[in-house]
């Protein structure tokens, strides 16, 4: 079992920066990849970004690709997703997840079957 906390959100500006942590606690968190995704009101769960168990690779959602970034530190079991010239439409609730190996590769990294273990999730609200 996993247990993943979120933490970082909050009501900014657009064109704000803010950065999300998740911390990791239960098993080796090295052994996971792991995923950020959001969900807006009366919308699905949608995919963000996502890194594996190293660092090394890394994806985005077309619609966040060059404004934020995810990372990790192993040593404190953290991921990390920071994120900058945020827009209105970035106002969701934000999920951390950890994926089923730690390896990205042929996984379904890009939707919710591709994790395990879920966070509670963390409100970033973006005004104009």
């Amino acid at each position: 079992q996993v247990q993943l906390v979120e933490s970082g959100g909050g009501l900014v500006q657009a064109g704000d920066s803010l950065r999300l942590s998740c911390a990791a606690s239960g098993r080796t968190f090295s052994n996971y990849a792991m995923g950020w995704f959001r969900q807006a009101p009366g919308k699905e769960r949608e995919f963000v970004a996502a890194i594996n168990w190293s660092g090394s690779s890394l994806y985005y959602a077309d619609s966040v690709k060059g404004r934020f970034t995810i990372s990790r530190d192993n040593a404190k079991d953290t991921v990390y997703l920071q994120m900058n010239s945020l827009k209105p439409e970035d106002t969701a609730v934000y999920y951390c997840a950890a994926a089923r190996s730690p390896s990205l590769r042929g996984t379904n990294y890009g939707t919710t079957l591709g994790y395990n273990y879920w966070g509670q999730g963390t409100q970033v609200t973006v005004s104009s």
